[in-house]
């Protein structure tokens, strides 16, 4: 069950301006241990912007996030010992093979990167391990970045339209990743069009609203 007295990420008064435009303020939210939280919106509503700001990537205009009651702005390193981040450009190096991508991948984020052949076959690329990247599809090169999934041990996961290109036997297996990851204690945040099967005890949906002034 979530723990609903000490919230693991806490969002206060999170105001977001880009390129004068407000998208966002006034932004208050709690996700607690257990959660699986889908942010919702129109195009141009700032959802990639609120997941880099949770990520610490980006400051927001006015505003705090806290994790675990401490700013992570102050205790930043703390912080990305605890975060897994997931961005929506894949970052894959097509002269790099799939497994020597999901190494490099796996080893600048401080994970065992001796297993990166049976990582792989947990995202259906057993076969395609000593292919060049460059020679993959779209789809392909998701799930070598989304790999390391199955390896993270971070306690809050934000990923941003982690089932673009993925297949319908992808988007279940991440499916239920992310509920046993939460299940254990983590807590996910994603961006989707996807109609997401959740247990609806813990599947929540964060709704930004597209500001015309």
């Amino acid at each position: 069950m979530s723990d609903r007295v000490s919230p693991l990420l806490q969002l206060k008064d999170l105001t977001c301006i880009r390129e004068d435009r407000i998208l966002f303020e006034q932004l208050n939210y709690s996700i607690n241990a257990g959660d699986i939280v889908q942010v919702e919106g129109p195009n141009g509503a700032g959802k990639t912007s609120l997941l880099r700001i949770l990520a610490g990537l980006s400051a927001p205009y006015e505003g705090e996030v806290s994790f675990q009651g401490q700013s992570i702005y102050q205790e930043s390193e703390l912080y990305r010992q605890h975060l897994l981040y997931l961005g929506h450009l894949v970052g894959i190096k097509g002269e790099l093979t799939a497994q020597e991508n999901l190494m490099f991948n796996l080893a600048i984020s401080g994970l065992d990167d001796q297993t990166a052949e049976d990582t792989l076959e947990q995202v259906d690329l057993l076969g395609f391990e000593d292919a060049l990247a460059s020679h993959l599809s779209a789809g392909q090169h998701r799930r070598i970045a989304l790999a390391k999934l199955w390896q993270s041990q971070a306690k809050l996961w934000i990923l941003d339209e982690p089932f673009t290109a993925i297949d319908k036997k992808g988007v279940l297996k991440l499916e239920q990743l992310m509920q046993s990851h939460a299940d254990n204690g983590g807590a996910v945040i994603l961006t989707t069009h996807q109609d997401l099967q959740m247990p609806t005890e813990r599947y929540q949906k964060l709704t930004l609203e597209y500001r015309f002034f």
